[in-house]
């Protein structure tokens, strides 16, 4: 096994007086796909920025292979130290390094080279910087956040992109598609250490849920122990008195492991204040267009969206989205068609700029209005304590917005729009800046809402699992809505938002009545792979040994003693058989469409 590129070992760090890293350890091998995840606030960033050597630590060891290259893509680049977004690039790249490769990838962020670094957007300054990391293709990445301010193509690109690498990955994200798609690998930095699981991130959630359990029953183990201790002390001195003095010492080593025990923090706790029940239409759009300087943005556009309905949006950056939610809420009116709003709404809305938080307000104000109190539901609660409830502490209570990070900003316009009362949430970009937990607890109040949501969202899987509808971006002012999720939609579609995946067939030529494909004048008849043509001829193969893999592990399972008489083989045997049916159904599904796509294109 080859050595790691790079080793953490016990890192310490303190900040503000308090200790934030307390013995975090990180190893990355060659190839390696390792994701780094925790809650906001945990101390990801602080420790790939000391992965990068960008930042000192106060104790621990940092060991990095002389002869090998890393890139760090932080949250937030200055990318004005070059004049234009090329020079920038081409600066981080060595004299043997492809400098084609710079230009190839910024025009697949859609940036041209030429554009001045010091008038960029903040999505462009970080497209700029991320093509800066990927262009010398290093032995290690180190991405913090790189999907941010990436509309939903080009997170299907960046993904593509990334598994093509030969590079070591350390990817810092909220998105957990694309964790699940790119990981192997998964590091817990939590209460200022580090845990690891040899799985990729769609993991890693069971197993964190297990370690704390694990940890629960351990801390209630631990205070039956102290009670019977000062149950002890109290009703049974007596005897010898070395004796007594042992016991009351080990009393006092529990209360100190007690005090002292790493406790998980807090939780968001998410209530939405609804208004009074809305009509049983919320929306109707008949034949809507909307059009700027000549140019199409949403063109013959109907829908009917019902009490109880989650939209979702989603297409490219610039393709309208705003534009469509202001039309559908009546916020902007249509050059031709017709908008219907239904009775008794009650619209909340949350906008992604975060534009309605003033930079000087405090953080109590913004919450309250200005008072002391803010009212859920028809019940009246302290501003402090709703704070509590968005894991703001009572002292940032006079802290103003502008001081606050990204994901406590994000919080605190969630919990505004939460506290309004309404029927009809709209919701642009929620998921921005929240870390995983804040996501889950976000989606099970969506579920429970008993009003209608339309919500913009880059992230994959939030709209799966929050959206029964997803109304797409189709093009020269196109919207088409499908039923379902996102992954419904590209089952529908065939194809994702980026439309990359429409490539192996061309579903607009149908087969002729022989069950070829025709090819268009001057253009090569579709064909087969090399690559799917192998994977044509070798699947019976594969497919037969998955069986045959199942049915000896079946056969083992079946035995009505296994569990009493070898537990530890019962539970591998298990967990192989659970993972030889997932492989055989992958297989499966693979086949079937390789058997399509030989189908469509003649055989």
């Amino acid at each position: 096994m080859a050595p790691p590129l790079l080793t953490l070992q016990d890192i310490r760090l303190t900040l503000g007086g308090k200790p934030l890293l307390e013995g975090a350890s990180l190893s990355v091998a060659p190839r390696e796909r390792l994701c780094l995840v925790g809650r906001n606030g945990s101390g990801k960033s602080t420790l790939l920025k000391i992965a990068a050597g960008e930042l000192e630590q106060d104790g621990g060891l940092r060991f990095f292979q002389p002869n090998a290259t890393v890139r760090y893509l932080p949250q937030e680049p200055d990318v004005t130290v070059e004049p234009t977004t090329l020079a920038y690039v081409e600066a981080g790249m060595g004299p043997n390094d492809d400098h084609y490769r710079a230009l190839y990838l910024l025009n697949e962020l859609g940036l041209t080279g030429d554009e001045d670094t010091r008038t960029l957007s903040g999505g462009e300054a970080r497209r700029t910087a991320l093509a800066r990391a990927l262009a010398p293709e290093p032995d290690i990445l180190l991405l913090d956040e790189p999907t941010n301010h990436l509309d939903l193509p080009v997170i299907e690109w960046l993904e593509t992109e990334l598994a093509s690498l030969r590079s070591a990955m350390v990817l810092i994200s909220h998105d957990r598609r694309f964790l699940s798609n790119l990981t192997k690998s998964t590091l817990w930095l939590d209460r200022g250490i580090t845990r690891r699981l040899d799985a990729g991130f769609a993991d890693f959630e069971a197993w964190r849920d297990t370690v704390l359990e694990e940890e629960e029953r351990d801390r209630h183990k631990l205070d039956r122990k102290i009670v019977m201790e000062e149950d002890w002390v109290r009703y049974g001195v007596s005897g010898r008195r070395k004796r007594n003095q042992g016991r009351l010492a080990r009393l006092a080593e529990l209360r100190t492991d007690r005090r002292e025990a790493r406790r998980v923090t807090g939780d968001v706790r998410l209530e939405a204040s609804t208004g009074r029940t809305s009509g049983k239409l919320v929306v109707e759009c008949e034949g809507v267009s909307k059009s700027y300087g000549g140019r199409a943005i949403v063109r013959d556009f109907s829908i009917r969206i019902q009490r109880g309905d989650r939209v979702g949006i989603v297409g490219p950056n610039g393709a309208g989205k705003t534009t469509l939610i202001n039309l559908m809420t009546g916020a902007l009116e249509p050059d031709s068609g017709s908008v219907k709003l239904g009775a008794a709404l009650e619209m909340a809305k949350l906008d992604q700029a975060r534009t309605s938080l003033a930079p000087g307000t405090i953080l109590s104000d913004a919450l309250s209005g200005g008072g002391d109190w803010v009212e859920i539901n028809g019940a009246k609660k302290h501003v402090i304590g709703y704070m509590k409830d968005f894991l703001f502490g009572p002292e940032q209570a006079r802290t103003p917005v502008e001081r606050l990070s990204g994901g406590e900003r994000g919080r605190l316009t969630l919990a505004r729009a939460l506290s309004l009362p309404s029927n009809f949430l709209v919701l642009d970009e929620p998921t921005n800046d929240l870390d995983l937990e804040t996501l889950d607890l976000l989606q099970e109040m969506l579920a429970d809402y008993a009003g209608t949501v339309i919500v913009v969202s880059h992230d994959r899987d939030f709209l799966d699992r929050v959206a029964t509808s997803v109304i797409v971006a189709e093009g020269d002012g196109k919207w088409i809505e499908y039923a379902g999720g996102y992954a419904d939609m590209v089952a529908q579609r065939g194809f994702g938002v980026g439309g990359t995946a429409a490539k192996p067939v061309e579903r607009a030529r149908a087969p002729d009545k022989a069950g070829n494909v025709k090819a268009r004048a001057g253009e090569a008849k579709p064909r087969l792979t090399f690559k799917q043509k192998h994977a044509l001829d070798t699947m019976p193969a594969r497919l037969e040994a998955l069986r045959a893999t199942k049915a000896r592990l079946q056969a083992v399972l079946d035995d009505p003693a296994l569990y009493q008489r070898e537990p530890k083989k019962f539970a591998e045997s298990s967990k192989a058989f659970a993972k030889a049916g997932k492989d055989l159904d992958k297989a499966e599904e693979e086949w079937l469409e390789l058997e399509m796509i030989r189908e469509a294109v003649g055989g």
